[in-house]
């Protein structure tokens, strides 16, 4: 058994200064360390795939991420860690517990992913060893995770057993957790015709200023949209990890406060992961934008509707403590005024149905985008060059 802070330290020496999770009985006291250190950022995410998110996030921006979950939120995770992490080649430390360990008793909904967490780790790719014990095998460690991330550019994953770390009292941090006033609400749409994606985003490219703006856009047609507006190193396609975008963003916002971020969603995606505005609402920082375009349909899949015709997306965004809450007008006046709204900005725009004939996939690879921003930005990390 370790101190948090034997394992903290050496962490911290190596970079390792943005942490997100999800709480497990056998991270308390680890994790209630991280939250009361001044010198490290502590994400509580609503589950485990936002915080691989948000750690790939604040990753991209160029700091040393860890992601913490318990064994059962692997399933969770393995959407953004498949096709985020690995695709883009964003290199995170996962502390992983093990819960269910075979031939120790455990509450039953945690037997079949204490016999199967190693496996579904290989399965990913993920390289692992158990989390250190004691104190002299901390830095070799830690040592050997980063030499995997910076040479490979994709995740190593310590797993936790039971009573690795001694406990440690919940403290509160000052200027922790704050929980901001609710965003005024917008007035109702006035049922106006909509406007297509594709106006509204050549509207944002229009307006965004490529030197201190970040564009995220979700997978399906509003990356490939965007791209086919204007392909620019400020911009991120993401092809995967449906509903984590505005997690990333999250993530890159906070890494790098000095740029805007722009998240441009889509409702089916927003709706898989809603939990994540919550999140926003309370760290997201005032460079944070999230922007929906709502088109009630998966369009990309062949247009099913979403359920998104009977959610009020302006209400959720409010009643997470988004500090500006707004809809676009039809006629598309412009984001002038959105991106100058103090964060996290929410903007939502009724979007009609439709895609342009012969839209082109980004013919950049994900990885390639990903490299370039960072370099845009001038990010600084050692598995930057790596292809």
């Amino acid at each position: 058994m370790i101190e948090a802070s034997q394992f903290t330290g050496p962490a911290k020496r190596l970079g390792f200064d943005f942490w997100a999770g999800v709480p497990c009985s056998f991270l308390t006291p680890f994790i209630n360390y991280t939250i009361g250190d001044p010198e490290l950022t502590y994400i509580s995410s609503a589950n485990e795939g936002d915080a691989v998110a948000t750690a790939s996030g604040a990753a991209l921006g160029g700091r040393r991420s860890v992601a913490m979950m318990q064994n059962s939120g692997l399933g969770n995770a393995v959407s953004p860690l498949t096709s985020l992490n690995h695709v883009f080649r964003i290199p995170i430390l996962l502390i992983v517990t093990l819960r269910g360990e075979p031939g120790k008793p455990d509450e039953p909904q945690h037997e079949l992913m204490g016999e199967i967490t190693a496996d579904l780790l290989e399965t990913m790719r993920i390289p692992w060893e158990w989390f250190p014990e004691r104190d002299q095998e901390i830095k070799s460690g830690l040592q050997r995770a980063v030499e995997h991330m910076d040479t490979t550019g994709r995740p190593y994953a310590l797993v936790m057993k039971k009573g690795s770390v001694a406990p440690y009292p919940l403290t509160k941090r000052p200027g922790g957790v704050k929980y901001p006033q609710k965003a005024a609400l917008p007035a109702k749409s006035s049922g106006q015709q909509a406007s297509s994606r594709h106006e509204a985003l050549r509207q944002l490219v229009a307006d965004s200023d490529v030197s201190d703006t970040v564009l995220i856009a979700s997978t399906g047609f509003n990356g490939r949209e965007l791209y086919a507006i204007e392909d620019r190193p400020n911009q991120l396609y993401m092809v995967g990890s449906m509903g984590c975008a505005a997690s990333l963003g999250l993530g890159l916002s906070l890494a790098r406060p000095d740029k805007k971020v722009v998240v441009i969603d889509g409702d089916g995606a927003v709706l898989m992961r809603m939990g994540n505005m919550a999140t926003v609402g309370v760290y997201g920082g005032a460079t944070f934008y999230h922007l929906l375009l709502d088109k009630h349909v998966h369009e990309s899949t062949g247009g099913q509707e979403t359920v998104a015709s009977a959610v009020n997306f302006q209400d959720v965004a409010s009643a997470c403590g988004y500090q500006s809450v707004s809809t676009m007008p039809a006629g598309l006046p412009g984001f002038v005024d959105f991106l100058k709204a103090k964060g996290p900005a929410f903007m939502r725009i009724e979007t009609r149905q439709g895609v342009p004939g012969g839209l082109p996939r980004p013919s950049i690879k994900p990885v390639d985008t990903a490299r370039r921003l960072m370099q845009h930005m001038g990010a600084k990390a050692n598995w930057v060059s790596i292809k």
